[in-house]
């Protein structure tokens, strides 16, 4: 079900192979599996993306066929010690009742993470979710963050100008629409402020009604979906004023990385992995129902816009290519680990 829909899962995936296969290394085929028609055993390394939504099999099956395993858990940074310990406690008694019949989601990742050779964390707020909630060990955990296509960096706000005809500041939210991104919030917290809101996103079936409700105030724009290399996407990131993120959570957002890029300062959960040195003059990070300070970030960066080629310099280091590069030492470590073992 991986390709049925878009987000930034997707083009993480998308992206790496993209990567790696660029990378031109001789010993290095990289390949999508598809399940249905190949074996795993058929290959030296298998790289899964995502702990969650059954992902466990692929690992476990994986391990049974003794081909090593690098899983990028993409694990919310809201683990910690005292969320587990409460998953723990969910595991038992869910075992107990079932007679171990039924698993929980948390034991299910668990155990995906602790079966693969090499888990990749995004950032280390990860890293510390990864040991604290999951008790894997630190030695088998490679932070390595998510890249940004270059064509971010050299993004032209004139073609989302001509487009829309908006002159002038706004704020600009990217990302699936629905209550747990909160776009909701971020209207709510403009009510004061006039700033148009310009949504890009596509609402799910269950989501429409909600999308109404948003497309009722007078402030908001909604573009509806669009694809990850529409250059009118990248030229929105460089027209708006905000990137707003309130949402519940996130792992490392894409989006976020990709408004940097753009030169473009952020506002943003502070439920996320994203952890940037001295960042503070262009992304503010705070909690997804803060509105009142959600408004004021806002109104601070329009206010006082921060130089864009600034704001840039904060990711000029987040590239696929430096991405890909990392990843392909841990493929190798893993196949020169399993000769050894096989010698």
């Amino acid at each position: 079900m991986l390709f049925q829909r878009d987000g930034g899962l997707q083009v993480q995936v998308r992206s790496t192979i993209a990567a790696l296969r660029q990378l031109q290394r001789p010993a290095l085929d990289i390949v999508l599996v598809d399940p249905n028609h190949q074996r795993l055993d058929s290959f030296d390394v298998i790289h899964v993306f995502s702990a969650i939504n059954g992902n466990n099999r692929a690992v476990e099956l994986a391990n049974e066929l003794g081909v090593p395993v690098v899983l990028s858990g993409l694990v919310s940074p809201g683990w910690n010690k005292r969320t587990a310990w409460r998953a723990r406690i969910a595991e038992r008694l869910t075992g107990r009742l079932t007679q171990w019949t039924v698993q929980t989601s948390y034991a299910q990742t668990k155990r995906a993470l602790q079966l693969a050779q090499i888990v990749v964390a995004l950032g280390t707020p990860e890293q510390k979710s990864l040991v604290d909630g999951f008790k894997v060990a630190p030695a088998r955990i490679r932070v390595l963050p998510n890249g940004i296509a270059d064509h971010f960096f050299r993004a032209d706000p004139g073609l989302f100008r001509a487009h829309t005809g908006l002159e002038g500041p706004f704020v600009l939210m990217v990302g699936a629409i629905s209550p747990y991104k909160n776009q909701q919030g971020l209207v709510r917290a403009m009510e004061n402020l006039a700033l148009p809101v310009v949504l890009i996103g596509q609402a799910q079936r269950q989501h429409q009604d909600y999308l109404q409700r948003l497309l009722a105030s007078p402030q908001v724009r909604w573009l509806g979906p669009l694809e990850h290399h529409d250059s009118l996407l990248a030229s929105a990131y460089a027209a708006a004023s905000v990137l707003a993120l309130p949402s519940q959570g996130e792992v490392l957002p894409l989006v976020v990385l990709e408004a940097l890029a753009a030169g473009t300062p952020v506002v943003m959960t502070d439920e996320s992995a994203l952890s940037l040195p001295e960042s503070g003059f262009a992304l503010r990070q705070l909690r997804w129902d803060d509105l009142d300070g959600l408004g004021k970030a806002i109104q601070s960066f329009v206010a006082a816009p921060p130089k864009r080629d600034e704001v840039r310099s904060l990711v000029r280091a987040f590239t696929w290519q430096r991405v890909a590069l990392s990843i392909a030492d841990c493929y190798q470590q893993l196949c020169e680990r399993e000769s050894a073992d096989v010698v």
